[in-house]
């Protein structure tokens, strides 16, 4: 996709050049257990960048960390990493990570974050000491019991059993935590929960507490999935209709996955991509860990209603799926992996397929996640040929690279790709084996969008996503008939081709002819980036005026777009129906109006 450039987080704008840093605390006291010192490290006027810093000064290892502190009114912090920052008024309270938590006699571990306004921290307390050193708890924090085994699984309970955690002065009990929020406390290493539902995912971890009420750090988690069929049926029909979900869009676009139920589209889609984990030295990696894992949600923001806590093991927008398939069993997601902006390291993956696809599990299945994934996804732009860089690795490679995939992930994962939809002669369907590959996987996303556009400045005015060929058409094969009759010639089964369609518009100014094939000046304005806009916008801003190879366009003032409506979407729907098509997919939810009208449309028109 032209335009998947990923966004960067809000708070991140706010990082100064190390040379700015002034320190503002002095260095602690003697200590005779630990100590905690604070350091604005940045400041910008408005805002500031702060650093806490937690030693270790005694001679047994601290097995976890809590400071807390008092900012005046008006200051606050905004984000934060390397730690669970959250507050009670002004009162603010970091704890460690379960990474990051022990300290050995000597060592020390700094957190830091980013801070509106001018004010300083005052009553520091570390483990509910004082933070010169003279005053912490000795007594230590148990250590994490083992991560849980499960037995004894049924339609709607599962027994748990854990090795113990140890403590030097003793484990009174244990919290059983699932999907990361508590669900009973017991005495023993065992629990049976019961109450689940049928054929649901869950993730069950536990944590140790000692006679003086502390808690250790979470164990691993073990994913649980119930026997029997899902008690509530996909309403959707037997067609693949998902949707992409994209990791930057709780910054500036101000889109949370709440919005998926707010607006309906949960209900009536199957499948959501989460995008996009990167690809860096040819192995699959987490991208952004504060949206993805860490962003704190209140109640009023949460699907299931409840605010996050600071001592959960996992937050953002994977907690938020996690609540999301609760509620909605019926839909699967997938991680989908490269983007646009993102697929450079397919070249180097490609060059080891399993240490690749080794990688790709790795992070799919982490402990602190494996239940909230059903697949993975590969949008590799594009193999054997260009995207934002150009890519040698050889016809051969995508098979290869699917294959590995699928050994790695074996049969009860989904594994697709999104692919492109060039379907011009020797464009970049015949560059690849995307025939081969396909017994590998379970569907192509055909990127059947972005044909035309004002990267090309000048014009001429063209849809974006047509349908299918039209007098005048400036290239020939850019058209999802041609793509999608390419892919079927090549060995591709149609069940597995879904067609895609753009929750957005691509737009030119300059223009004074109303029907497409006119010259332009350059991309019409947009609001995130010039020559696109959300449909959202365009269907009030630039109503559409006519259609052309079954998508809308616009002509108002001076500008020139090209869109899907509802109506064009049903058309497109009865179309791939009739192709025996697997289904649609679409880029991407935040594109959609507040009720989720072209979610609906796609639902309705493959019933």
């Amino acid at each position: 996709m032209r335009f998947r450039h990923r966004a960067v987080a809000g708070f991140a704008t706010l990082l100064l050049p190390l040379s700015a840093l002034v320190a503002l605390a002095s260095p602690a006291q003697a200590a005779t257990s630990a100590t905690a010192t604070y350091a604005k490290t940045q400041d910008w006027g408005t805002g500031f960048e702060g650093k806490w810093t937690v030693k270790n000064t005694g001679t047994t290892a601290l097995s976890s960390w809590t400071v807390e502190w008092d900012f005046p009114s008006g200051t606050s912090v905004t984000s934060a990493w390397d730690a669970d920052v959250t507050s009670s008024g002004n009162h603010w309270t970091g704890k460690n990570k379960s990474w990051n938590g022990t300290l050995a006699p000597g060592a020390s571990i700094s957190f830091g974050f980013n801070g509106s306004g001018t004010g300083a921290p005052a009553g520091c307390k570390l483990n509910g000491g004082s933070c010169d050193g003279t005053s912490v708890p000795g007594d230590a924090a148990p250590s994490a019991p083992g991560t849980p085994s499960a037995s004894n699984v049924t339609d709607t309970s599962v027994r748990l059993s854990w090795s113990a955690a140890t403590d030097d002065k003793g484990v009174k009990n244990y919290d059983v935590l699932r999907d990361g929020a508590k669900v009973a406390t017991v005495t023993g290493t065992s629990y049976t929960d019961n109450g689940l539902r049928k054929g649901t995912d869950y993730s069950y971890s536990v944590q140790a507490r000692d006679t003086a009420d502390q808690t250790g750090p979470v164990s691993g988690s073990v994913r649980v999935r119930t026997t029997g069929n899902t008690e509530e049926p996909p309403p959707t029909g037997d067609k693949v209709k998902l949707g992409y979900f994209t990791e930057w869009g709780v910054y500036g676009r101000n889109y949370h996955v709440k919005n998926l139920v707010t607006s309906g589209s949960a209900a009536k889609i199957t499948h959501i991509n989460y995008a996009f984990g990167n690809v860096v030295n040819g192995q699959c990696k987490l991208d952004d860990a504060y949206a993805a894992t860490d962003k704190a949600y209140t109640a009023d923001q949460s699907v299931s209603g409840t605010a996050d806590t600071w001592d959960q093991p996992l937050r953002g927008n994977f907690n938020q799926l996690r609540q999301l398939k609760a509620k909605y069993p019926h839909i699967k997601v997938l991680y989908s992996f490269g983007g646009w902006t993102y697929s450079g390291g397919f070249g180097q993956a490609a060059q080891n397929p399993a240490a690749f696809a080794k990688s790709c599990k790795g992070v799919v299945e982490d402990p602190r996640w494996a239940d909230v994934f059903d697949g993975i996804d590969i949008d590799w732009e594009y193999p054997n040929a260009c995207g934002l860089t150009c890519d040698t690795s050889g016809p051969a490679a995508f098979k290869n690279l699917s294959q590995a995939l699928r050994a790695e992930f074996g049969k009860d994962y989904l594994v697709t790709a999104a692919i492109t939809a060039d379907g011009s002669s020797g464009g970049k369907i015949d560059a690849a084996d995307y025939g081969g590959a396909a017994q590998y996987l379970n569907w192509y996303n055909v990127m059947t969008y972005d044909y035309f556009g004002a990267f090309d400045k000048d014009g001429p005015t063209a849809p974006h996503s047509p349908l299918t060929s039209y007098n005048g058409i400036p290239q020939d094969g850019f058209n999802s008939a041609a793509a999608i009759s390419k892919l079927k010639a090549k060995g591709v089964p149609a069940s597995k081709l879904l067609l895609g369609i753009g929750f957005y518009g691509r737009g030119w100014t300059g223009v004074t002819q109303a029907a497409p094939g006119g010259a332009a000046t350059g991309p019409a304005p947009g609001t995130y980036e010039a020559g696109i806009e959300d449909y959202k916008i365009l269907k009030n801003s630039c109503p559409a005026t006519g259609t052309v190879a079954g998508t809308a366009y616009a002509h108002c003032g001076g500008n020139w777009w090209s869109y899907d409506t509802p109506a064009t979407i049903a058309g497109k729907m009865s179309w791939a129906k009739n192709q025996g098509l697997g289904g649609a997919f679409f880029w991407e939810f935040s594109g959609d109006t507040a009720n989720g009208e072209l979610a609906t449309a796609i639902d309705s028109g493959l019933r």
